[in-house]
């Protein structure tokens, strides 16, 4: 049951930071540049949530009890 409840926090927090990294690509034909976006979003807390989840998500599967070894 806690693997469930950790994969699904994981997958919460990828979306999160996902959709927010897609949001602030929205600053490129505001006439921005690559590295101005790229700097501006390696500032932002929440779009840490995107690799957090992706990391907590295949530490739940790493970890996941296979019941078919």
């Amino acid at each position: 049951m806690w693997f469930v409840f950790l994969f699904l926090i994981g997958f919460g927090l990828s979306v999160t930071g996902g959709v927010t990294i897609i949001a602030y690509l929205n600053l490129l034909p505001a006439g921005l540049s690559y590295s101005e976006v790229f700097s501006f979003i390696l500032m932002r807390v929440e779009c840490y949530f995107f690799p957090l989840g992706i990391i907590i998500m295949i530490f739940v599967l790493y970890l996941y009890p296979n019941h078919l070894r």
